[in-house]
């Protein structure tokens, strides 16, 4: 049997484990490359040779594996963002497309790349949102902050492989507890899913991401988000900037507790390619 047989055999498996058909096919592509450790262009030049039975082996080894959920990038250890490619593990959040307005919007602000710009990332996990700025504005000094340990080895690695290393400061924190500023920009993705809409979430993000990264505390999962929007004025400096994502249809709960810090501005909520409110950007008053 051809590995291209297989892949066909796989996206099937995955349909019925509920992975939606689209997502199925790239997934059962995606893991035979990663078996076989080939590019794409390999893999459609190759896919149709027959497959040894270790290698046969090797690949149902990583199918089983996404059949009962486990994420891609989990399985295969990495996950590209903003063009780099960060090594990512169940400690951390597996960094997605949506965060990467944040990085959009950050660059949109702080235009000159020559200077010397405090940025503070709040939650770093894989320290996606860190490094990439670090990489974009090579003056920056950056630091990035986290309550697990775990997560903070996972971006340190991150930071070196990347070549920044030496410009990311890390931080085991609770927000900016241990990070007095003053920043030029703050950028954020704390947890705000609701614990109590964790049965709404894909099998793929409810078993297999840390809980403690996804869900926040508050009826409404916004506790951390609240306390951020309050600890923000005293870490930004004069006309700083904060950029925090929060989730689907909490934008009318995150204007509100804007409107109770004073000392912050609202400029906008940017929406993402599905038209939903999802970042926050506010000034320092």
């Amino acid at each position: 049997m051809s590995l291209w047989q297989r892949v066909v055999a796989a996206r099937e498996r995955f349909i019925r484990a509920g992975i939606p058909p689209d997502q199925a096919a790239i997934d059962a592509e995606v893991l035979a490359r990663y078996a076989r450790g080939w590019d794409r262009a390999t893999y459609l030049t190759r896919r149709d040779e027959p497959l040894a039975p270790d290698a046969a082996a090797s690949y149902e080894a990583l199918v089983i594996r996404r059949e009962q959920r486990e994420p891609v990038a989990y399985i295969s250890g990495s996950r590209e963002f903003w063009n780099l490619e960060f090594l990512v593990t169940p400690a951390v959040l597996i960094p997605r497309p949506e965060s990467e307005f944040i990085i959009e919007a950050a660059l949109a602000r702080l235009r000159d790349k020559g200077r010397a710009w405090a940025v503070a990332d709040v939650g770093t996990g894989s320290g996606c949102l860190a490094i990439a700025l670090a990489h974009e504005l090579p003056a920056a000094r950056v630091t990035a902050t986290d309550v697990s340990a775990a997560a903070l080895t996972v971006a340190r690695e991150n930071a070196v492989r990347l070549g920044v290393g030496d410009r990311v400061t890390l931080v085991q924190s609770s927000l900016l507890d241990n990070s007095p500023g003053p920043f030029d920009l703050i950028v954020a993705n704390p947890p705000y899913v609701p614990s109590s809409h964790s049965t709404t979430l894909s099998p793929d993000v409810r078993d297999h991401e840390p809980p403690q990264a996804l869900y926040g505390h508050g009826d409404d999962g916004l506790d951390e988000a609240r306390a951020l929007l309050a600890q923000a004025p005293s870490r930004l400096a004069p006309n700083g900037v904060l950029l925090m994502e929060f989730g689907f249809a909490q934008g009318e709960a995150v204007r509100h507790a804007l409107d109770q810090v004073p000392t912050l501005e609202p400029i906008e909520i940017l929406r993402d390619l599905q038209g939903h409110e999802r970042t926050l950007v506010a000034r320092r008053a």
